[in-house]
């Protein structure tokens, strides 16, 4: 099983305001299908390690968000917005559910699990979903919020400046706290340069993350079971917004990953699946 990287999307979903949302399609033939969700400055092919090991048992349904990758963008002028997002992945559940008669699972990476806990407020056909530090800030992290705010500052003026890529490493650095060993081998990867070409989209991200659709109290109204991942040698405010969500979630769970950090999909493949696997297999209780 590959997640293929320059090949067509095996389909194409629409979303309420015309954007295209590009599908790449993997995995087992059979059972009860997951939609991969990427976080800032990826695509689809961010599942490349983890992917082969999921779809061992699960047909997989990998995207790329808006306005990266195989997918459109919205239209020109229209503000972005968090909740665009939201609206997309539940136009692709909900297109998935229908062609495989039933609800579908949901695994997101950072971003892409704040957006998966904001379909599963909006749609009926999202069974689970799997999180990995995808919450949004503690509402006691303002100090955070006020770094994070810097940063985007600084990312900004990069961007501007036409410096794509030092704006890609100040988020790695800074954001996501990768260490410089990891930073350097990280620039090495050949998705680097798509990564970077992509950044204008992580600093719209950035900023919509005061909006009041992706706070603590709204996300944690989802009724859904909620698995969240976290890595143990993350950055503090990462075990903070998990903590801070899982108080507030009905169903949830949380899963710490001794040594992975924010990408454990990459470096703790393994556990990670095996961490997915077990969530997704647990019966249902009913309420």
């Amino acid at each position: 099983m590959t997640l293929p990287d320059s090949e067509p999307p095996d389909r194409a979903v629409n979303a309420p305001d015309g954007v295209w949302i590009a599908v790449f399609g993997a995995g087992a033939a059979i059972g009860r299908p997951i939609i991969l969700v990427h976080g800032a400055t990826a695509d689809h092919t961010t599942w490349r390690t983890a992917g082969p090991l999921l779809g061992a048992r699960h047909p997989l349904h990998a995207i790329d968000r808006r306005g990266r990758g195989a997918s459109s963008d919205g239209p020109a002028g229209v503000p972005y917005s968090i909740e665009q997002e939201f609206d997309d992945l539940t136009a692709v559940v909900d297109a998935v559910a229908a062609e495989s008669g039933g609800p579908v699972d949901v695994v997101g990476h950072s971003y892409g699990g704040r957006i998966a806990l904001g379909a599963a407020l909006r749609t009926t056909n999202l069974r689970r979903l799997v999180s990995y530090e995808g919450a949004p800030p503690a509402a006691d992290g303002r100090g955070y919020q006020d770094q994070e705010a810097g940063t985007l500052a600084r990312m900004a003026e990069l961007v501007a400046a036409g410096n794509r890529d030092a704006a890609l490493e100040t988020f790695m650095r800074e954001i996501v706290g990768m260490p410089a060993a990891d930073l350097a081998a990280f620039r090495s990867d050949p998705i680097w340069p798509r990564r970077a070409t992509a950044i204008d989209t992580t600093l719209r991200e950035l900023a919509a993350e005061t909006s009041p659709a992706a706070s603590l109290e709204s996300l944690g109204a989802v009724r859904q079971p909620v698995l969240q991942i976290l890595g143990g040698a993350s950055r503090a405010p990462f075990a903070d917004a998990t903590a801070a969500l899982d108080a507030r979630l009905k169903g949830g769970q949380v899963v710490t990953i001794a040594g992975a950090r924010h990408a454990a999909h990459h470096s703790h493949a393994p556990e990670f699946v095996a961490a997915v696997d077990a969530f997704l297999a647990a019966p249902d209780v009913a309420d």
